[in-house]
């Protein structure tokens, strides 16, 4: 089942400075951003990974993520910079929620591979 952890975060009158660093098993191999979602009923993702770890961070605005391995299941608000979301392989999960400045960052420790993802809900 996922994590939610609060990433490290350095502030002074400079602003904030916030790590992300051993969060993910193995090397960061893929990254890539969602937003510009048109409305909060959209939903993204309706999918897992079976061998894929991916990290969630709400760069700006929030959205919520359900995500359950068919046994159990849990919401999560992101909707803070400092704050990430790992999803674990045999993880299915969903995104919506979004607010129109939602900048989602998603991080993941696999290169992109069709047959890494199930669509079925467990």
């Amino acid at each position: 089942m996922p994590k939610l952890l609060q990433l490290s975060t350095f502030s002074s009158d400079k602003g904030n400075l916030t790590v992300f660093e051993k969060i993910l098993p193995g090397e960061l191999k893929r990254a890539f951003y969602i937003y510009g979602v048109a409305s909060p009923d959209q939903q993204r993702a309706l999918h897992g990974h079976r061998k894929e770890s991916n990290a969630l961070i709400a760069l700006n605005g929030h959205c919520r993520v359900f995500v359950t391995n068919g046994t159990n299941e849990a919401y999560f608000y992101l909707n803070r910079p400092d704050e990430c979301l790992v999803i674990e392989p045999g993880d299915w999960h969903i995104i919506d929620e979004f607010t129109k400045e939602t900048i989602l960052l998603v991080l993941s420790n696999e290169n992109y591979d069709p047959s890494d993802y199930f669509f079925d809900r467990p």
